[in-house]
């Protein structure tokens, strides 16, 4: 019998994966009417990766970011016991989660899909934390990726610079709630703002005549950018703020703003709003653009792997997005060894 008892949780390995073929911003120039100056100067993406081949899938990345995480801490598939997937892109739209479980031999897990676009990860992090806080469950596999290059309309100037391929993953577990690392979080949504960024069902015909029965097909991303950056700079300094106050912690004490990579305007204005130095800004939305639900896993990895984050440094996560959704979790990092 399970004990449902309070735990802590904390991540204890992350792991990511990206494509091999990249796509410049002067490649694009010769899709679309554009320039690498132009790109560049209204978003900070230089270049971004994207997945070729008509048998590869989110689940190849998905796979290796999970598998690279378990590796780093030498832990068998087998001990997991969860894996949620964030992800608007899966590759069987009744989800691609139990196919990652089979694929990395986690035998003992339970799998599912969470769409939460690029809320994704923050969200699926926080699901998996409840799991946690009750004893259900102890090690917890979280995986955000997308494959929106599948859905991009590569005519749409507007749309086709921004996004790029990517799966990102950490594995978190339960601990003592003195070595606690989930310190709080803070979770919204705004359908009424949907339409500013979605992937809608285009209705065809109505294919039976003794019934008002219609098929289609899923149209490519539509986003309204104007209304999306309001949205993020004016609703994501005040999820922070309210996470970091709640907990009686300081603006000045927070060590690193791990964000959403979505636009480099975006990020340095919220930072603007917190007063946070941009240095303490974690980004590669350079190299990668916006891979939606994995762009935070994706970045957490790499500031883990290039140890700037270290030791009991306080890390502001905020992720936003479609939905429109927008969430926040506090963590004071503790060393994965």
């Amino acid at each position: 019998m399970k004990s449902f008892m309070i735990q802590g949780a904390k991540i204890i390995a992350t792991g990511s994966a990206i494509p091999s073929f990249k796509l410049s911003n002067n490649d694009i120039s010769k899709i679309v009417q554009t320039s690498d100056e132009w790109i560049t100067t209204r978003t900070g993406i230089q270049e971004r990766r994207l997945l070729t081949g008509a048998d590869q899938s989110i689940n190849d990345l998905a796979v290796l970011a999970s598998k690279n995480a378990l590796d780093k801490i030498s832990m068998h598939p087998s001990e997991i016991d969860l894996i949620i997937l964030a992800t608007s892109s899966p590759n069987d739209l009744f989800g691609s989660a139990s196919k990652i479980q089979f694929e990395i031999g986690a035998t003992n897990a339970v799998a599912f899909d969470l769409t939460a676009a690029c809320s994704g990860f923050v969200l699926g992090l926080v699901t998996a934390f409840q799991f946690l806080q009750t004893g259900a469950y102890r090690n917890t596999l979280i995986i955000g990726a997308d494959v929106l290059s599948k859905w991009v309309d590569w005519s749409d100037r507007s749309t086709c610079i921004l996004f790029g391929d990517a799966a990102g993953a950490a594995i978190l577990q339960s601990c003592p709630t003195s070595n606690n690392s989930i310190l709080n979080f803070q979770l919204d949504t705004d359908g009424k703002y949907s339409n500013h960024l979605s992937i809608l069902y285009q209705h065809k015909s109505d294919i039976l005549p003794v019934a008002n029965v219609y098929q289609g097909y899923f149209k490519y991303i539509s986003m309204n950018g104007k209304e999306v950056y309001k949205f993020a700079v004016s609703q994501v300094p005040l999820s922070i703020l309210k996470c970091l106050r709640s907990l009686r912690i300081s603006v000045k004490d927070v060590d690193w703003l791990l964000l959403h990579q979505a636009n480099e305007r975006i990020l340095t204005a919220v930072a603007d709003k917190l007063s946070i130095s941009k240095s303490k800004i974690i980004s590669n939305l350079s190299k990668y653009g916006n891979t939606s639900a994995a762009s935070i896993p994706l970045a957490l990895d790499e500031a883990v792997k290039e140890k700037k984050i270290i030791h009991n440094d306080i890390v502001v996560i905020a992720g936003f997005g479609a939905g429109l959704t927008w969430g926040t979790v506090i963590i004071r990092w503790q060393d994965l060894s």
